[in-house]
């Protein structure tokens, strides 16, 4: 069996050892005590702590709250320093640490098995495929549309941003969440409303 897919499904069970870390990369945006934010992304998490990617600078101890497109809110203390980034330590109740464990369970699953991204919505080849992505310091690209859902689109580009960038595809708000050979993928800050997700939607 897999050594990846074995380690990721026992997560639970090492959890209860002593917070067996899995290298997930998770795209989310953290908040200061200053209430200032910026994007980072996991290098590796536990349903005790979890490693940041950031060129931000934090302050040991300092208290942080993390927004994880894919598993919520989470908020922590700054444990320590690593090289482009940090690392906290979350005092989560039994029933979020469970819940906690359950996703990375998933998505550690899903990155030893090399699955396609969250599938939680229904991915459809729009009609209108050109569009335009800003990046934060305001230079536009052009990128195609390959396919997209109400929470993300994949786009097909030469060059991509790092995962964890925040982006505004067309007029929606996005954070650059994955790389593939011949493009990158996106997830929408909002979901596409219900009654405007079809074929003619305009991204």
């Amino acid at each position: 069996m897999n050594v990846q897919f074995q380690q990721a499904i026992d997560v639970r069970q090492v959890e209860r050892r002593r917070h067996q870390r899995v290298k997930v990369q998770v795209a989310g945006r953290f908040m200061r005590e200053d209430r200032l934010e910026f994007p980072c992304v996991s290098i590796d998490f536990s349903p005790g702590g979890v490693a940041l990617q950031s060129n931000a600078v934090v302050s040991l101890r300092e208290r942080i709250i993390v927004y994880f497109n894919q598993l919520g809110r989470i908020e922590g203390r700054v444990a320590r320093h690593l090289e482009g980034g940090f690392a906290l330590q979350m005092s989560l109740p039994e029933v979020k640490r469970e819940k906690i464990a359950s996703q990375l369970t998933w998505l550690a699953n899903r990155s030893a098995l090399g699955l396609a991204e969250d599938r939680r919505h229904e991915r459809i080849a729009p009609r209108y495929i050109d569009t335009t992505l800003t990046l934060p310091s305001g230079r536009s690209l052009h990128v195609r549309v390959i396919d997209v859902s109400r929470s993300g689109a994949a786009l097909s580009a030469e060059l991509g941003p790092p995962v964890g960038t925040p982006v505004t595809l067309g007029k929606r708000r996005a954070q650059v969440v994955r790389h593939f050979n011949s493009g990158f993928a996106v997830e929408f800050d909002r979901l596409i409303p219900e009654n405007e997700f079809d074929g003619n939607v305009e991204i």
